[in-house]
């Protein structure tokens, strides 16, 4: 879908940046700029800076930054069009009827026809579990504690013993084999066509908007694997929706429950506790951490008490305190999981475990506690290093010595000697690292260093044109004398030039840079995030006008002589010899010149 740079400027123009991001974020403003806590990674120490100037925002933490339309794309998981009409939408700006490329129609289509198939498998399933064959799935819902309401609620139902059952009705509704087995409720090869499910008892997934995107199923009888989730399809993303959301966005409580498995949810809603959700069928995720955290700033977390269940617990909780989540933990014991636990002893009781969840501090430490035996007194100072080194953990400094006095205190542990632990452990081993840094890669690929002779190159030769644009960008009057030495052309190949072209022809349009414009024009989220990173380079610390100029000045020879470096391969590489030598001479001009290029 396309719509003209002038309705996306006047988009951007009557979206101020502050206001919008100001919803999401906690802003606090500093000088010239609004600083707050990054909603894209875990920190908490504000690197988060928007630019209402510029209309930009960009984190110095994850190195995210672009304008409000990356940021809306980023946040609410929107495409370019999406977060356009939403933004229009906000200030009641009405967008032009637009044509759709082809590739953005069948795009379109394709994802409006997996939630249609999705659906129709839906319904097909439902409608199963009230056939004769069908019952054992629906005696098995029941035999768990569900009653009818519930069911109809969750859309439960029965996949048949027949192996091409669904197929065979799909195929009657006219989806050909080739979109059948992209849906991923039929898997396709040399053998013919098989359901992906089959003699299952059925769970449909929901995303946040009531779609239909994918399955869980149950086995009835023996078989592996017991459970049986959707492959991923275009609609269908499990490290990042979340089973129960579209019910427990609603809900008036301010934390979410989570949980494990699909019947645990479920129960947990019949018995009235309507915020629980669970991850699909895998451990949660970073990005699962992510769309939480745009719910709720507190989580429970109710996960089966066994071994895996700590294990999993404890992995969730550095993950979801990264996005400045708050994590207690819901204790099942003696029972298995929340399901179980509702069974035997009721809801009321189950409220009281959440009134006295525990810290996941605590908990981390009781854990950590049972490796050792503390009657021991060597298993015991082994147990205070470890919460020593936990503490290290703690980069600010006063969040740490709160957490250092609950432990003495708790532990009934000298709180002075068991500072001086922690100082020798940070002598002895170094800080430590966070428990869990959020992995950004998950959502949107950035560069990574893969050895020093790489990032030297780049700091060689892409740092002066970041730091070039963003001094345009601060004073376009540099670009009179700029354009005369130097062209677009002289820019790395790729965005970079991109970026170089649009700031070249603002200024010599409008007297400007529109950064947030500029930024605006590339429709892919990682493109809008490294265009806006671009403008966000400036010199260290503070400057003086002569210092800034002639820092200019070296940047301009530095991006003009690697710009001759490059096309000196290429005419090597092409063998044209004459302009090897011409170049050759240009670059000798240019390292010998005295005097200044601007």
């Amino acid at each position: 879908m396309f719509y003209s740079d002038d309705t996306i400027a006047e988009v951007v123009s009557r979206n101020n940046i502050v206001d919008v991001v100001g919803m999401y974020v906690h802003l606090t403003k500093k000088g010239n700029n609004h600083w707050g806590l990054c909603p894209f990674h875990g920190e908490k120490t504000a690197s988060f800076c928007v630019n209402e100037a510029k209309q930009m925002f960009y984190c110095f933490g994850c190195h995210k930054g672009g304008s409000v339309i990356t940021f809306l794309m980023e946040y609410e998981n929107l495409t370019f069009p999406e977060a356009i009409q939403t933004l229009a939408g906000r200030v009641g700006m009405d967008l032009p009827e637009v044509k759709e490329t082809e590739e953005d129609k069948k795009n379109r289509n394709l994802v409006q026809r997996l939630f249609e198939v999705n659906k129709l498998a839906a319904e097909y399933f439902f409608l199963a579990g009230k056939t004769e064959r069908g019952k054992r799935a629906i005696d098995y819902f029941k035999k768990r504690g569900l009653t009818d309401e519930t069911i109809l609620h969750w859309g439960l139902g029965y996949s048949q013993a027949y192996s091409d059952d669904l197929y065979k009705y799909l195929k009657s509704k006219g989806y050909n084999d080739e979109f059948l087995k992209e849906s991923g409720l039929v898997s396709i090869n040399e053998k013919g066509a098989m359901d992906k499910f089959w003699n299952r008892a059925m769970f449909p997934i929901m995303d946040e908007r009531d779609r239909v995107i994918g399955f869980g199923g149950r086995i009835m009888g023996d078989g592996e694997p017991k459970y049986l989730n959707s492959p991923e399809t275009k609609v269908f993303d499990k490290g990042y929706n979340l089973y129960g959301l579209n019910y427990a966005r609603h809900s008036t409580q301010k934390y979410f429950l989570l949980c494990e498995g699909y019947m645990d949810v479920i129960s947990l809603h019949q018995a009235g506790f309507t915020n629980a959700v669970a991850s699909l069928g895998t451990a949660l995720t970073d990005r699962n951490a992510l769309k939480i955290s745009k719910y709720v700033k507190e989580v429970y977390l109710t996960y089966d008490s066994d071994g895996a269940g700590t294990k999993a617990t404890l992995r969730a909780i550095p993950m979801l305190e990264a996005r400045g989540i708050t994590v207690k933990v819901v204790n099942m014991k003696p029972h298995k999981d929340p399901d179980e636990f509702i069974k035997a002893l009721g809801a009321e009781e189950y409220q009281k475990r959440i009134d006295n969840a525990e810290s996941s501090f605590f908990f981390e430490l009781r854990i950590m506690a049972s490796r050792f035996k503390m009657e021991d007194p060597n298993e015991k100072n082994g147990f205070y290093k470890s919460v020593a080194r936990r503490m290290l953990e703690f980069t600010n400094e006063l969040e740490r010595s709160t957490y250092e006095e609950a432990f003495a205190t708790h532990y009934n542990v000298d709180l002075k000697k068991f500072r001086e632990l922690v100082i020798e452990t940070a002598r002895k081993e170094g800080p430590a690292r966070p428990a869990y840094r959020t992995d950004d890669s998950e959502r949107a690929p950035q560069k990574k260093y893969v050895n020093a002779a790489e990032k030297k190159k780049d700091d060689k030769i892409l740092q002066p044109q970041r730091l070039l644009l963003t001094c345009l960008s601060d004073d376009p009057s540099l670009y009179e004398r700029l354009s005369k030495v130097l062209g677009p052309e002289d820019f790395t190949e790729g965005l970079y030039r991109k970026v170089a072209e649009l700031a070249y022809d603002f200024c010599r349009d409008t007297g400007q840079v529109n950064a947030a414009r500029i930024v605006s024009c590339f429709e892919e989220k990682e493109d809008q995030e490294k265009a806006g990173a671009i403008f966000q380079t400036d010199l260290p610390g503070k400057v003086n006008d002569a210092e800034r100029a002639k820092a200019i000045e070296d940047t301009v020879r530095k991006i003009k002589l690697n710009s001759i470096e490059d096309k000196i391969n290429a005419a090597i590489e092409a063998g044209n010899g004459q302009l090897v030598n011409e170049l050759l001479k240009a670059e000798s001009a240019l390292k010998n010149r005295n005097t200044n290029l601007l």
